[in-house]
């Protein structure tokens, strides 16, 4: 397990500070604020430490409300909503310097049998140990400003590579789509629950980018905010982080500065273990001139 992954499992485990509070820290990963799938995986982590160890989570819907620092602690506190014969829910609100900057309802469920069926999954997709995340990045390593080079070819809990790569130094329009292999940089325990904070977190990478794609806007020169408003999420069947899994996403519209991105999550066998669904904020930024502050 790589030294950076141990570090983030440790930090989801959270500290125990009250009944259904908890502390956790960040890890910092040269952005200077909080990874929003971080505090996705830390929520998860507190609602669950007061549910029935039988009973896993299958769904969650959440809200970014404000940046968070990734210098300081966060608390998380859980409201028990409901505990039902098959379901409990529960809301979990993220504090750092006295005010919420993220909220989660998630839906646990003890497990049963039913019917089955799923999409199947894409086909022609390129075998993963053939992809390189960071091969692009040294073919073009002159261009790249040193610090952002730096970023991007640091060591990170998630491999990522991208099975149908575009060049973030053109100004290509594509469809608003695109398939991303994910896996834990490490081997994990056999902890499900784990895995799913896992999963949760690794959910936010690349995940609304596919939403510049026919603008022509997912490059490095074009100035952009880009932030998450929401994420949620529904885990249909078991998996393992430390295994890759195929996350193919589209982008079905965008408008009001905004964007809707959707995917799938898939197992190298073919099995579709989790769906995503994410709005956000996507604002071109127009240069400022000399005596104007842009807001």
């Amino acid at each position: 397990m790589s030294e950076v992954l141990r570090e983030l499992i440790n930090l989801l485990k959270l500290e125990p500070i009250e009944d259904r509070i908890f502390r956790g820290q960040s890890q910092e990963l040269g952005w200077g604020r909080v990874f929003g799938g971080q505090v996705l995986g830390q929520a998860l982590s507190a609602a669950r430490q007061t549910v029935d160890p039988e009973r896993h989570v299958h769904s969650f819907h959440s809200y970014f409300l404000r940046e968070g620092d990734s210098s300081k602690p966060i608390v998380y506190t859980v409201d028990c909503i409901r505990d039902g014969k098959s379901f409990n829910t529960r809301r979990v609100v993220a504090v750092q310097n006295g005010c919420p900057i993220f909220n989660l309802s998630a839906s646990f469920q003890v497990n049963e049998n039913g019917f089955e069926h799923q999409d199947p999954m894409p086909t022609a997709i390129p075998a993963v140990e053939a992809l390189s995340e960071k091969a692009l990045i040294a073919r073009h390593s002159d261009l790249i400003p040193k610090p952002l080079q730096k970023r991007l070819l640091k060591d990170t809990p998630i491999e990522i590579r991208f099975a149908d790569p575009t060049d973030p130094l053109k100004d290509n329009s594509r469809p608003p789509n695109h398939q991303v292999w994910i896996r834990a940089n490490g081997k994990l325990p056999d902890d499900p629950g784990m895995h799913k904070y896992l999963l949760a977190y690794a959910s936010d990478f690349q995940f609304l980018t596919c939403s510049l794609y026919p603008h022509g806007a997912a490059n490095f020169q074009t100035p952009m905010q880009i932030a998450s408003l929401d994420h949620a999420m529904w885990f249909h069947r078991p998996f393992r982080m430390d295994d890759w899994l195929l996350h193919c996403v589209e982008s079905t519209t965008a408008s009001g500065a905004r964007a809707l991105v959707r995917g799938q999550v898939f197992s190298q066998s073919g099995e579709l273990v989790a769906s995503t669904m994410q709005e956000g904020l996507i604002r071109l930024q127009r240069p400022t001139t000399k005596g104007e502050r842009q807001s």
